[in-house]
C-alpha cells in the first residue's frame, strides 16, 4: 500500500455514527473496573452537591444577617468555619475520584496492550506482510498512551456533566427568569462542539497518520542502517524524513488554528455574555422587586459553575478526537481478530498427537492473495525417519511449502495429513511442538544464550540445553565464551556471527525434540566451515525424524531420500541425488553449475 493511498483512508472524516460505536467499544474495557469508577462517580456527584451549598449557604448568611445588620462576631465565625469545612471536605472527595479515575484510567490502558500484544500474536503472517512494524508499534504505544488521555477526558466529561445538571438546578431554584437567561446559551455551545467536532476529526485522523508513517520511517532507517550507509542512501532517507516531518507540523499548526478559535476563547466569550445578560437582568432599572445580593452572588457562582467545566471539557475536547481516532486504529487491529480472516483456522480434536512424522500432500494449491495461485498441484510423500529435498530457484514456491504445513498461511485446494490425518485436526500447540522450523535468518532474543535455547521453557533442563547445543556443534564456540551459556546476547545477536546464530537457532529447535525438522535455507548464510559443522549434526539429528529441507546448495542435500525440483510453483523433477543427475535436466544443470563455481 502506497503512502496516498493509506493517506486517503485516513484523511476523512469520521462518521458521528462511527464515534459513537468505538466509544461503545472503548467503554468496554472501562467496566472490567467498574468499582473504581463508580466510587469516582460517587465522589463527583457530591462535589456537585457541595459546589451548590457552598454558595446557598453564603447566600443565607448575606441576605439574612448581613442586610438586616445583626450578625455577631460568633455568627461571623461559625459561617466561616463551616465554610471552611465544607471547603477541605469538598478537596479531600475530589482527591478521591480524581485518584479512582486515574486508577482506572491506568488499568484500562494496561488491558487495552495487554489485548492488543496477545491478540497480534495471534494474527497470520499476511498480516504482518501487509502492515509496516513501525505503524504496528505506534498503534501499540503511541495510540494507546493516547486512549489514557482519552479517559481523562470521560472523567472530565462525567464530572462536568454532573456540576452542569446541578448548576442548572440551582439556577433555577434561585431565578427561574435569570436561569431561562443562561439556559438559552446551552444551545449556541451545543453547536460549537458539534462544530469542532466536524473540523477537527479529519485534521487529528491525518495528524495520526503523519506520526505513524514517521514511526515507520524511523524503524526502517534504523534497521537497515548499514544498506543506507553502503549505498550512500542518507541524503534521500533525510530527505524522505524531513518531508514527513514537515507535513506532521503543518497537520498540528492547523490543528493550533482550530484550538484556537473554537474551544477556550469562544467559550470564555459565552460565558461572559451569560454573565453580562443575566446582570443586566438583576440590575434593569424598570425592576418592581429588589434583588438580594447574596441572590446575585450565589447565581454569578452557579454561572461559573456552569460555564468553568463545559470550558474544561472543550479544552479537553482535543485528547477527545485523539482518542477517538486512535480508538479506531486499534480497533481495526480487533476487527480484523474478530473476523480471524487471516489467522489459519484448526478444527482440532483433542488428545490428537504426532507420532510418526509422516507427511503427505495431496494436489496441494496456495495463493497469498486468493486470486495469484503460488503452488500447483503439489504431491509427494514423506515416509517417518526420511528426508525430503527441495530445489528451485527464487519465486518457485519453496518456502510456500514452508508456510502453509507450518500453517502460517491457509492453502487452498487439496489436502496436507500428518500421520495420515488433516494437518487443520491436530492442535495448534501439537503442531507448534513437533514441528520444529530453522529459518534462514534466525532471531536473538536479548538474554543470555541459555534463555535464546530454551525461550524460557521452563520444561527445558540446562542438561538438555547443552546436549542440543553439543548435537549441532554450538557448543564449540559457547563453551570459548568466559560466561559459556549465561554468555549475554543483545537484541538481534549482533556480537554472534551469522554462523553462530543460525547453530543456536539449531539447538533452539532440536532441543524441543520435534518429530518433523524443517529447514528453510538453514544453511545458506554460513561460511563452509559452519555449514560442515552443522551437516555432521543434522546426519545425527535427521535418524528418528523427518526432515524437509530447502536447500541452495544442492551438496547439503545429496544424501536425501527424496528431492523434488520446484519451477512456477509446480513440481518438473523428482528423485533422489543419483536419479536426477541420470535425468539431466534442471538440477543436473543445477548441479554441475554449482560444482563449476567450487572449482573457480
Amino acid at each position: 500500500m502506497n503512502n496516498e493511498q493509506h493517506e486517503s483512508v485516513w484523511s476523512k472524516a469520521i462518521p458521528f455514527k462511527e464515534q459513537i460505536n468505538i466509544f461503545k467499544r472503548l467503554i468496554g474495557f472501562v467496566k472490567q473496573f467498574k468499582v473504581d469508577m463508580i466510587i469516582a462517580l460517587i465522589g463527583a456527584f457530591i462535589v456537585s452537591v457541595i459546589n451548590i451549598l457552598l454558595p446557598r449557604g453564603l447566600q443565607y448568611f448575606l441576605d439574612h444577617f448581613l442586610l438586616h445588620q445583626n450578625t455577631t462576631v460568633q455568627i461571623i465565625l461559625f459561617v466561616g468555619f463551616l465554610y471552611a469545612i465544607g471547603s477541605i471536605l469538598k478537596a479531600i472527595i475530589q482527591f478521591t475520584y480524581q485518584y479512582f479515575f486515574a486508577l482506572g484510567s491506568e488499568k484500562t490502558l494496561e488491558s487495552v496492550r495487554q489485548a492488543l500484544y496477545r491478540k497480534l500474536h495471534k494474527l497470520g503472517m499476511r498480516y504482518f506482510d501487509q502492515s509496516p512494524a513501525g505503524s504496528i508499534v505506534s498503534r501499540v504505544t503511541n495510540d494507546t498512551m493516547t486512549l489514557s488521555s482519552f479517559l481523562t477526558v470521560l472523567s472530565t466529561v462525567v464530572i462536568g456533566a454532573f456540576s452542569v445538571v446541578t448548576a442548572l438546578i440551582a439556577m433555577f431554584t434561585t431565578n427561574v427568569i435569570a436561569g431561562w437567561i443562561v439556559l438559552a446559551f446551552i444551545p449556541v455551545m451545543i453547536f460549537v462542539v458539534w462544530l469542532y467536532s466536524q473540523k477537527s476529526s479529519r485534521l487529528y485522523r491525518n495528524y495520526r497518520e503523519r506520526l505513524s508513517r514517521i514511526n515507520a520511517n524511523l524503524n526502517e532507517s534504523i534497521e537497515g542502517v548499514s544498506i543506507i550507509q553502503q549505498f550512500n542512501q542518507e541524503n534521500r532517507m533525510t530527505n524522505r524524513f524531513e518531508g514527513e516531518n514537515g507535513g506532521l507540523m503543518n497537520t498540528r499548526f492547523n490543528m493550533i488554528r482550530v484550538n484556537s478559535l473554537l474551544l477556550s476563547p469562544l467559550t470564555s466569550l459565552l460565558y461572559s455574555l451569560a454573565l453580562a445578560f443575566a446582570l443586566m437582568y438583576f440590575g434593569f432599572p424598570l425592576r418592581e422587586t429588589f434583588v438580594p445580593a447574596g441572590a446575585i452572588y450565589a447565581f454569578s457562582q452557579y454561572i461559573s459553575q456552569l460555564f468553568n467545566p463545559i470550558s474544561t471539557m472543550m479544552d479537553q475536547m482535543t485528547f477527545f478526537q485523539d482518542g477517538i481516532v486512535a480508538g479506531k486504529r486499534i480497533f481495526r487491529i480487533f476487527r480484523i481478530l474478530d473476523s480471524q480472516q487471516y489467522e489459519p483456522k484448526q478444527n482440532a480434536q483433542e488428545g490428537l498427537t504426532i507420532s510418526q512424522g509422516k507427511i503427505e500432500f495431496k494436489h496441494v494449491s496456495f495463493s497469498y492473495d486468493g486470486k495469484n495461485e503460488i503452488l500447483h498441484d503439489i504431491s509427494f510423500v514423506v515416509n517417518p525417519g526420511e528426508t525430503l529435498g527441495i530445489v528451485g530457484h527464487t519465486g518457485s514456491g519453496k518456502s510456500s511449502i514452508i508456510n502453509v504445513i507450518m500453517r502460517f498461511y491457509e492453502f487452498g485446494k487439496g489436502e496436507i495429513l500428518i500421520d495420515d490425518v488433516d494437518i487443520r485436526k491436530y492442535p495448534k500447540n501439537e503442531l507448534r511442538k513437533k514441528l520444529g522450523l530453522v529459518l534462514q535468518e534466525p532471531f536473538m532474543f536479548y538474554g543470555d544464550i541459555a534463555s535464546n535455547i530454551r525461550l524460557y521453557n521452563d520444561e527445558i533442563t540446562d542438561k538438555q540445553i547443552e546436549e542440543a547445543a553439543k548435537a549441532v556443534q554450538a557448543n564449540k564456540f559457547i563453551e570459548k565464551m568466559p560466561d559459556k551459556y549465561h554468555a549475554k546476547v543483545i537484541e538481534g545477536g549482533e556480537e554472534l556471527s551469522q554462523g553462530q546464530r543460525q547453530l543456536i537457532s539449531f539447538a533452539r529447535t532440536l532441543v524441543t525434540d520435534p518429530k518433523v525438522l524443517v529447514l528453510d535455507e538453514a544453511t545458506a548464510n554460513v561460511d563452509t566451515e559452519t555449514e560442515t559443522l552443522i551437516q555432521q549434526g543434522l546426519k545425527r539429528l535427521r535418524k528418528g525424524r523427518t526432515t524437509l529441507a530447502i536447500a541452495h546448495r544442492l551438496s547439503t542435500i545429496a544424501d536425501a531420500d527424496q528431492i523434488i525440483v520446484l519451477d512456477k510453483g509446480r513440481i518438473i523433477e523428482r528423485g533422489n541425488h543419483e536419479e536426477l543427475l541420470a535425468k539431466k535436466g534442471y538440477y543436473y544443470n543445477l548441479y554441475t553449475l554449482q560444482n563449476n563455481e567450487n572449482k573457480n
